[in-house]
């Protein structure tokens, strides 16, 4: 079996914001010559996240509301206390919306191409930015 595991960055302009990154995602897939395998696409951040959805702004804004909703910005964090003062640490927000999108995704590769649906797309999720991520790919098969 082969294996390829290369990482490009993602730079965040927001405090919240949903970035698609499948093109890039695919050009990993398709440098690795893999035909037959799977695909892991991983961010090692505690406040960002990776998800499949569909490319639709108006549909990013309605997850990025229900988001806060479930975990609101202003809201009293015994995190944020503990960090009182500290630049960048006001963000237990995100590390709790983290929690529920989880950092990764797998998605199988036939004939040399990810089998994402019509529709679907692979999104990174910032919630504590503008920051630089990272995202790591690791493409297995034959």
């Amino acid at each position: 079996m082969k294996h390829v595991n290369e990482s490009f960055t993602v730079k965040t302009s927001k405090r919240l914001e949903i970035i698609d990154i499948t093109n890039d995602v695919e050009k990993i897939v398709r440098k690795s010559g893999i035909k037959e395998g799977i695909l892991i696409v991983f961010e090692p951040h505690t406040t960002a996240a990776i998800t499949i959805n569909e490319n639709d702004p108006d549909l990013f804004e309605d997850l990025l509301n229900v988001y806060v909703k479930i975990a609101p910005i202003e809201q009293r964090y015994r995190h944020n206390l503990k960090y009182a003062g500290v630049p960048g640490e006001q963000n237990a927000h995100a590390h709790i919306i983290s929690s529920l999108i989880k950092p990764s995704v797998t998605v199988p590769i036939t004939n040399g191409r990810t089998q994402l649906g019509t529709w679907q797309r692979i999104l990174f999720i910032e919630m504590d930015g503008p920051r630089t991520r990272s995202v790591h790919v690791k493409v297995m098969g034959e």
